[in-house]
Formats: C-alpha cells, sequence, structure tokens
C-alpha cells in the first residue's frame, strides 16, 4: 500500500497505441467519460483471467488525460485499510495516510481497485459503500471528512469463478453500485495484429500462434484458457529467438500430457474458427473524438 509520502505523485499513465475494444465498450465508455462529467461514476469491468481488464482501465486513464491511483484490494486485510494505518514512529503511535484519501479528492482521477473480490478480510471493504454511493463521503476520526471530488471515475476489476482461489462473489449490495463492462478474448484477426505490432513477429509467426492456441481454446479435449497476455508471451518468446515449441512449454501454465497433445495436435491441418461479430476498433483519443 502506498505511504502518504507517494502524495502528489498522481500520474497520467501512457497511452497504448495498438489497444483494441470492441465498439460496444467504446460506445459504453464515451458515455461513462461523459456521466463523469456530471459526478463520479463507478465501472464494474469483469472478465476472463487475462483479457485485458487491468489495461483497459489504463487506456481510459490514458485517453482523456486523467491521473491514475491503482488499489491491490487482494492484500486488505481489515476495514479501513485502503485509507491508512497506525503505525510506531520515535516511538509514537501516529496514524499514517496512505495514497487513497489523496486520490479520492483529486478532480478527475480514475481510481482502479483491483481484483475487487479477493480482500483478505469479509469486512475490508465496508467503508467503500459510503464512498460509491450517491453520499459520495465518508467520516473518518483520523482524517475527517472524505468527499470524493468531481469527474473521479471509480473501476472495479475482478475474476469469479471457482478456478480462481481467493476470490468471493461481490456483495450484491455493492455490485449494484457500477455500471458493468463485460470483457472477453480478442477475435483471431485483431489478436494476430497486436501480436504482429506488439512483438515485431513475422506474419508466420503469428499464424502458427492463433493456430495453436485456437486448439487449446476450441479442442473439448484440450480446452483451457489461453489470455491474451500468455498469446503476448509467447509472442514475445518467439520474437526473442524461441521455437513455438519452446515459447509454448515456457508461456502455457499446463501439464506435461496437455502440452504433448498439443504439439502432436499441431501437426494436423491449420484450419481455425473466427469468433464474434463485433467491429473492433483502436482505442485512442483520435477514435474517441471522431
Amino acid at each position: 500500500m502506498k505511504s502518504a509520502e507517494n502524495i502528489n505523485k498522481l500520474l497520467v499513465p501512457r497511452e497504448d497505441p495498438y489497444y483494441y475494444v470492441n465498439n460496444e465498450i467504446m460506445g459504453i465508455l464515451k458515455r461513462i467519460h461523459k456521466i463523469s462529467q456530471k459526478h463520479p461514476v463507478n465501472v464494474l469491468v469483469a472478465g476472463r483471467q487475462g483479457c485485458g481488464k487491468s489495461s483497459l482501465v489504463s487506456q481510459y486513464a490514458a485517453v482523456y488525460q486523467k491521473p491514475l491511483a491503482t488499489f491491490q484490494v487482494g492484500i486488505l486485510s481489515e476495514p479501513g485499510q485502503l485509507f491508512g494505518e497506525y503505525a510506531l514512529e520515535n516511538g509514537e503511535t501516529r496514524y499514517r495516510q496512505f495514497l487513497f484519501p489523496q486520490a479520492l479528492q483529486t478532480p478527475n482521477c480514475v481510481i482502479h481497485l483491483e481484483e475487487i473480490n479477493r480482500p483478505e478480510h469479509p469486512k475490508a471493504l465496508n467503508m467503500l459503500f459510503s464512498i460509491l454511493s450517491d453520499d459520495r463521503q465518508v467520516w473518518m476520526d483520523e482524517l475527517g471528512l472524505l468527499k470524493v471530488a468531481d469527474g473521479v471515475v471509480f473501476f472495479a476489476t475482478l475474476n469469479e469463478g471457482e478456478e480462481f482461489i481467493g476470490t468471493e462473489l461481490l456483495d450484491p449490495a455493492l455490485r449494484d453500485r457500477f455500471y458493468i463492462v463485460l470483457m472477453d478474448y480478442l477475435p483471431n484477426d485483431v489478436e494476430r495484429e497486436v501480436l504482429i505490432k506488439k512483438t515485431g513477429i513475422t506474419d508466420e509467426q503469428a499464424d502458427d500462434i492463433i493456430h495453436a492456441i485456437n486448439k487449446l481454446r476450441t479442442n473439448s479435449e484440450l480446452s483451457m484458457e489461453v489470455s491474451t497476455r500468455t498469446t503476448l508471451m509467447i509472442g514475445e518468446m518467439m520474437a526473442a529467438g524461441g521455437t513455438l515449441k519452446e515459447a509454448i512449454i515456457t508461456s502455457l501454465q499446463t501439464n506435461k500430457e496437455t502440452l504433448e497433445s498439443l504439439l502432436f495436435s499441431l501437426q494436423m491441418d491449420k484450419g481455425y474458427s473466427e469468433k464474434g461479430e463485433l467491429e473492433y476498433l483502436l482505442f485512442t483519443k483520435e477514435m474517441m473524438m471522431s
């Protein structure tokens, strides 16, 4: 958790020139920005692991030139820990303020609550109810009355499902305070373009990677989640001189039997199926102004 020593260091992130979202999400983000000009707004981004949820938050802040503050909810072990904690300094117990109160009071700040359904303590998020409600303020004996500044946008990201150890179903009363954005992996043609532009691999190498990950995503016997993050790791390994086999072995978190089955199946024909009918667009400042 960041302390008061980091005050005044909220920065606008750098824009990713190759970050894609579909046209529906693009429209939602435009409207979220419009609403934020009237009052603070909350957005919950849900989707598969590694599909770009955190990157979406960063890109939103970059496109609209808003400072970004990210907080790991998974490390919260007690109520109020987002705001600060008591610590022993020079033999005296003093309250040390963290970055969260500063972010709350920074106009137009984007506040990212990462893995909001993974707190160590079930009541660690209780103080967020007032912050995320219409009231938009909370009283703390140590800090006084904290009010959310104009233009603040709260983004919360989460992974849900039995496969995610340590996660909990988000409290319905808390979820009810958010607009929902659902994300999925990129379709093949867009993922291929991102691979080439971000890693510098050849067209042929990108085709081989897309073919390989589709074998895993669509084969009922081999079926497993292969995130865009993992796909980029495979691409980076090949760009550094590795073979497709080496890149797959070092990047995929799976067992030996699945890897052997995949490598064997790659010797078969290379047909793959496209997914999704949505139009995907570059999420850049120029596109948002068009």
